[in-house]
C-alpha cells in the first residue's frame, strides 16, 4: 500500500530549519546515543512513542514528520503490516537517515522532502501523523495552528505530537533562566525552543479539529516534554 505524494510544492522554511545541513544531520544522528544520560532519554522517548502508537490504534499508514535522521524508523517498522512515510524539510537529514539503518528498515520507509506547513500529500492520505520534537521550535501561535491544520488535513484519524509544556519543574527553571537573560539584555535572537502553556496548546488542538486521547509526560511534574495523542473530531 502506497499513497503517492502530491506534486511538489515550494518548500516553506521556518528560520530554525536552515541549520540542518549535512554536518548538523550527522551530529543529530549520533547525539541521542552520546553518553548514558542521552541513551536513557532516548529509551524513554521510544517507550512513550510506542505507547502513543498503541493508544492511536497501531495505525497501518504513518507519516513521520519531521523524521530528522530517522531516529524512530526502527520503532515505526516494528509492526510488520505498517507502511511508513517519512518526511523532512532538510534533504541532508533525509539522506543521512537513508544510509543510517539496515535495508530491512529503509526498504519499509518512503521518504520525501516537504514542509510541515505545506505537506505534499493528499487529504486523508495517512492514518496517523507522528510528529516528535517539532512544535517546541514554533513560537508563533499562527504557525503552530497552520501546522496542526495540515496534520488534520492529511490524517484520516489521529496525530501524535510532542512539545515543551509548562506546569513542571524544568519549565519553571527555564523561565527563570530566560528572565535573567532578558534582564542582562542577552542576545536572544537565536532562541529557537519555546515552552507553550498547556491550556494554550490544548485550545489550539481543539481549534484545529482534534480531541485529546492521551497526555504522556516524559517525567511527570519534572520534565517539559509532553506527548499528546490526538483524534480528529471532524
Amino acid at each position: 500500500m502506497q499513497v503517492p505524494p502530491m506534486p511538489k510544492q515550494n518548500v516553506i522554511e521556518l528560520d530554525f530549519s536552515r541549520k540542518y545541513d549535512r554536518e548538523h544531520a550527522q551530529q543529530y544522528l549520533h547525539k541521542h546515543q552520546d553518553g548514558f544520560t542521552r541513551r536513557l532519554s532516548n529509551w524513554r522517548d521510544v517507550q512513550i512513542a510506542r505507547r502513543a502508537l498503541k493508544i492511536a490504534g497501531e495505525p497501518s499508514l504513518v507519516l513521520d514528520l519531521p523524521c530528522g535522521a530517522g531516529r524512530f524508523w526502527p520503532l515505526l517498522c516494528e509492526q510488520p503490516n505498517r507502511v511508513v512515510f517519512a518526511a523532512d524539510n532538510s534533504a541532508d537529514m533525509l539522506a543521512t537517515a537513508q544510509t543510517a539503518y539496515p535495508p530491512e528498515v529503509t526498504s519499509r520507509v518512503h521518504a520525501f522532502q516537504t514542509s510541515a506547513l505545506a505537506i505534499d500529500l493528499h487529504d486523508e492520505a495517512v492514518d496517523c501523523v507522528f510528529c516528535i520534537r517539532l512544535l517546541h521550535h514554533i513560537e508563533a501561535p499562527a504557525n503552530r495552528l497552520a501546522i496542526l491544520h495540515e496534520f488534520h488535513r492529511v490524517s484520516r484519524d489521529t496525530a501524535i505530537v510532542s512539545l515543551w509544556v509548562d506546569g513542571n519543574y524544568k519549565a519553571w527553571k527555564r523561565r527563570r533562566l530566560e528572565q535573567r537573560r532578558a534582564s542582562r539584555k542577552s542576545d536572544t535572537a537565536n532562541q529557537n525552543r519555546f515552552i507553550v502553556s498547556r491550556e494554550v496548546i490544548e485550545q489550539e488542538f481543539a481549534q484545529a479539529g482534534f480531541d485529546i486521547l492521551a497526555r504522556l509526560d516524559f517525567l511527570p511534574r519534572y520534565a517539559m516534554w509532553r506527548t499528546y495523542v490526538l483524534r480528529k473530531t471532524n
